[in-house]
């Protein structure tokens, strides 16, 4: 009867603990919040030629990957620069979504072989079905990033042209979606119970633009000495990353230093918070991805939707446009 006993206990025990245990991220839950950050190191950067048939080289590292423990559909988080005269080759993503991300200089994005140059800080996302490629034209590196979120969690694809987009005919104004992240587009608003000092904000893509999981990207700049206010969100995970700037992240009760070019993820259900403690402002982008595609209208209007708003903010009531916000 013990035994009887015993092997139900066990059963029930499986039971309850599988699908818990399949939703959560074992190997960030166990690890320090200061292990878990990604730091970007370029003694860590690996040669890359030919990507994706594109001419020249990159040099870059993983700050995130699709082993690194995340709950959401993140496949990689990629950081490095492009060389001189070179680039990534045209290719199609059918389960992916993407957005190139460039930091300094200038670059020529092309989206669907209408390709045009855009001056950093700048991106262009790219949708499931589309094409995408990125070239250096110049006698510099550049600052890159490469996000990638994918429809089914652990599933790439990439469906390369062979077109290098070298000597591409420009337009003078991109036919293709693309952002700016210049902080002078970003306004203070009510940064919500728990906040101190100056905080700014932009939703600089809203939901609308992808299909898939991915459902923003928030831009933020806090003045020397301010704060956001803790929040949590339940069904939307992703990252943080320093694009300037100095401070400490407080991510499910630990707290971190954090700097540039940093990496902070964050699970489902994590509460999160971001202070300033240097001397200069703390510019942050985050990604936010939905852990439900059923629901995710649902979920991202519950956090402002194309519009945006400072979290913990009543809603409706943070600036910021999506796309370009011209």
């Amino acid at each position: 009867m013990k035994q009887a006993w015993l092997v139900v206990s066990l059963i029930v025990t499986a039971l309850t603990l599988g699908p818990r245990a399949q939703q959560g991220s074992p190997s960030l839950q166990r690890s320090p919040l200061a292990s878990r950050i990604s730091h970007t190191n370029p003694a860590n950067f690996q040669p890359s030629p030919s990507v994706h048939g594109g001419p020249g080289r990159l040099n870059y590292m993983a700050l995130f990957s699709g082993t690194s423990g995340l709950d959401t559909n993140l496949w990689f988080l990629h950081r490095g620069i492009i060389d001189p005269k070179s680039g990534i080759g045209g290719h199609f993503h059918n389960y992916c979504e993407e957005m190139f991300v460039i930091f300094d200089g200038e670059a020529q994005f092309t989206v669907d072989g209408r390709t045009s140059t855009l001056k950093a800080p700048a991106g262009a996302p790219t949708r499931m079905g589309h094409w995408h490629a990125i070239y250096n034209p110049s006698d510099k590196p550049i600052q890159w990033m490469n996000i990638n979120v994918s429809l089914y969690k652990g599933q790439y694809d990439a469906f390369d042209l062979g077109d290098g987009r070298v000597g591409a005919p420009l337009d003078p104004i991109p036919q293709f979606m693309s952002i700016s992240l210049d902080p002078v587009r970003l306004q203070a608003g009510n940064a919500g119970d728990g906040s101190k000092g100056e905080v700014k904000y932009r939703r600089v893509i809203g939901p609308t633009v992808f299909l898939g999981p991915w459902g923003y990207l928030d831009q933020y700049s806090l003045a020397p000495g301010a704060a956001t206010a803790p929040t949590t969100d339940r069904e939307i995970g992703g990252f943080f990353y320093v694009i300037s700037g100095q401070g400490k992240a407080t991510i499910g009760g630990e707290t971190a230093d954090i700097k540039e070019g940093d990496a902070i993820p964050i699970l489902l259900n994590e509460t999160k918070q971001f202070e300033n403690t240097g001397t200069q402002p703390l510019q942050l982008m985050n990604v936010g991805i939905v852990s439900d595609m059923n629901r995710r209208n649902d979920i991202l209007n519950a956090v402002g939707g194309a519009r945006g708003q400072i979290p913990a903010a009543p809603r409706g009531g943070g600036p910021g446009r999506a796309g370009r916000g011209q």
